[in-house]
């Protein structure tokens, strides 16, 4: 492990801004901060945001800088990388910023029914291969969790480069009838873009500059609390256009 990688988890435990738990208190268990985080850490009753897998945090910071009036929460568990956000916020003494490192599959360790009032989630891991489908931050498996937390109505926002889960959380969002505010191919090619929707992770500047397209879908869980796994033809279908592609190769 580099140097630098090892400085930024030291500095990590530095920022009263992060928040690094041990595995052992939130493995099937919950944490102190769960139903408290008004109270115990951002010390206000503020509706709270979450950015799933923050990565740097630009996101997280952007959010916070625009809408004061809430409160945001960046969770990945990539301690090196976060250090970019929680660094910035500390240094900009922004009271209105958290950071979270732990695995996504926890969050039902974190956070109580009703806690949440918006989720981000920006360019995650699409889990291209079928068999991780389940991975899927948009996943029938995750949505289960964010129903448990979710005040009613909140919305959910997807920004990907990745076609396949757009069309997955499409499929998604029909198959279970979901609400669904925005579903929009390109962001940038048909001008949707507000001031928000153009803050550019380091993610996004790299998709772009291969000219890939930025969709974007906001939806919520209408009330729905169950959601059953299936299988997505979408998936079959692009399995079989690579096994034909690696033939064509080979």
């Amino acid at each position: 492990m580099g140097k630098d990688k090892l400085r930024r988890f030291r500095e990590n435990l530095t920022f009263d801004c992060f928040v690094q738990p041990e595995f052992e208190t939130v493995f099937r268990r919950d944490h102190p901060l769960k139903g408290r985080w008004g109270a115990d850490f951002f010390h206000n009753d503020r509706p709270i945001v979450l950015e799933l897998g923050c990565g740097k945090g630009e996101y997280t910071v952007a959010l916070a800088e625009r809408e004061p009036q809430r409160n945001f929460i960046g969770i990945d568990i990539k301690g090196a990388r976060m250090w970019r956000g929680a660094k910035t916020a500390t240094e900009q003494q922004m009271t209105n910023v958290g950071f979270l490192r732990t695995r996504i599959e926890f969050i039902d360790s974190f956070f109580a029914a009703g806690e949440v009032a918006e989720l981000w989630i920006t360019f995650p891991d699409p889990q291209l291969k079928t068999r991780r489908a389940k991975k899927r931050l948009t996943s029938p498996l995750f949505l289960e969790s964010y129903a448990r937390m979710l005040a009613p109505d909140a919305p959910i926002n997807l920004k990907t480069d990745s076609k396949h889960l757009y069309a997955y959380t499409a499929e998604v969002i029909r198959r279970f009838g979901l609400p669904c505010e925005v579903s929009n191919p390109d962001i940038y090619g048909t001008g949707f873009a507000d001031e928000v929707l153009s803050v550019k992770t380091a993610y996004e500047q790299e998709f772009l500059s291969r000219g890939l397209p930025i969709t974007y879908t906001r939806f919520s869980l209408g009330g729905v609390r169950e959601f059953a796994p299936f299988d997505w033809e979408g998936d079959e279908l692009a399995e079989k256009d690579n096994e034909k592609e690696r033939a064509r190769r080979s």
